[in-house]
């Protein structure tokens, strides 16, 4: 399929979608983003109507921009619509109508390469930094490594990691680990050589993110049972939402089906439990993000299979894919997880419990400061069925100190020939400042 069919697919599903809309106003009233960005008093009908109005080329009303502006992906706004229209597409194809607006194809063109770019790097770069290159190959990240099977067949399934995750590579690797341990077949692919396109769709060069979507569907479809395992939550509302109908829609066919890890794993609980023989003696909270249907009740029904955990109800508010999309509300981003550390400390947990990478990489800091433990779902899982991974990141981010981070990796620095003045910015800006609630001492007695 060209890019401009595949533009043109994407176009004819908002249209498709705009005509199904009736302009309720229910999925406006559903949206947890509402109240902190500022639209409690904004007409639901007149928003949704304004976001109309944007993907039919027109400006829109200030409030549908900026509740456009404010999505953090939760979906309270799909399970709202009585009309099978998904708002949460509409408002990121309104998000990429007012990109396009605003400035030329060129400009775009070079911005999202440019965006794209900076993302590669710092994904290169703090992967490299925590792991060796064996270790990289067996995410995928080398021709020469365990990418696909050594005889060579088809997998059963693709475990696709996405970009991002891999900035926190523990996480993937003891996924690898848990399906090696039930004895499940796959070829893994991600990292930005196969990356979901969303980097250049978030700059409005819908162009680039179907050709670079393409080349990543092209080898995901590979495999025997057509599935694809995801871990990243953003690829998987990129992909499910707006790569694949938007296929399906020019070719009659989507090329595969997509699954959320924590739900892979769930649905082969009955595997796993046998093999959770290691009582992990802890009292937890889940830190959630409900965007992706299904995966909260996933990763705390897999949490409850661990011999020894006790799982804690923090009774916070829960909204957003993951964290960093929270960043769309940055003050109110803040205000939740400075709210969830003090309910922590309150129920006296032993660890709050991460799903997502962006959680982990956000909140593992703050480890230093309060008394409990930063952990993700896997470590947990993982540490029952007798395996581990060193989270490296948590590790050095503790440090907060990017040429002592630097110094301790000096061995993969080598290995993996970095140079080292771009190693120290990368770690300063996509490490150590990606800390939205900031760090502080830790409390007095």
């Amino acid at each position: 399929m060209t890019e401009s069919a595949f533009e043109t697919a994407l176009a004819d599903r908002v249209a498709a979608m705009t005509d199904a809309c009736t302009r309720c106003g229910k999925c406006v009233a559903a949206c947890p983003s509402i109240e902190p960005a500022g639209l409690g008093a904004a007409d639901p009908v007149a928003t949704i109507t304004g976001i109309i109005d944007i993907l039919h080329h027109g400006e829109g009303s200030e409030e549908a921009r900026r509740w456009a502006s404010s999505c953090v992906l939760s979906g309270a706004c799909i399970k709202a619509c009585d009309y099978g229209v998904n708002p949460r597409f509409l408002l990121a194809m309104a998000r990429v109508a007012m990109k396009q607006a605003a400035k030329d194809s060129a400009t775009l063109r070079s911005g999202s390469i440019a965006a794209f770019r900076k993302h590669q790097r710092a994904v290169n770069v703090l992967s490299r930094l925590q792991v060796t290159p064996e270790q990289l190959a067996r995410l995928g990240q080398y021709a020469q490594g365990a990418a696909k099977p050594a005889d060579d067949r088809e997998p059963d399934f693709i475990f696709y990691t996405g970009c991002n995750v891999l900035k926190t590579p523990h996480i993937p690797l003891l996924a690898l680990d848990i399906m090696d341990a039930i004895g499940i077949s796959y070829r893994v692919l991600g990292g930005p050589s196969h990356c979901c396109g969303s980097v250049h769709m978030q700059a409005g060069d819908t162009e680039t993110m179907g050709r670079v979507a393409r080349y990543a569907m092209d080898d995901m479809a590979r495999s025997k049972s057509k599935q694809v395992i995801t871990w990243c939550p953003s690829c998987f509302v990129h992909f499910t939402e707006e790569t694949l109908p938007a296929v399906e829609k020019q070719t009659g066919t989507a090329p595969f089906d997509m699954t959320p890890f924590v739900r892979f794993l769930l649905d082969r609980v009955d595997a796993i439990q046998p093999r959770l023989a290691t009582p992990v003696k802890l009292r937890v909270a889940l830190h959630k993000h409900p965007g992706v249907a299904g995966a909260m009740e996933a990763a705390e029904a897999l949490l409850a299979a661990v011999p020894g955990i006790e799982i804690v109800d923090l009774a916070q508010p829960a909204l957003g894919l993951q964290s960093v999309m929270v960043g769309a509300l940055p003050t109110y981003k803040r205000e939740l997880q400075q709210r969830e550390l003090d309910a922590a400390e309150a129920a006296g947990i032993d660890a709050l419990v991460t799903v997502y990478h962006s959680d982990h990489r956000e909140l593992c800091a703050h480890e230093r400061d309060w008394p409990f433990r930063i952990l993700n779902i896997l470590e947990i899982i993982g540490t029952s069925m007798g395996l581990s991974e060193d989270d490296n990141y948590k590790r050095l981010k503790l440090m907060q100190d990017a040429d002592a981070i630097v110094a301790d990796c000096g061995d993969l620095v080598a290995r993996h020939k970095l140079d080292i003045e771009e190693a120290r910015g990368v770690v300063a800006r996509a490490m150590l400042a990606d800390q939205p609630l900031p760090l502080r001492g830790p409390r007095q007695e």
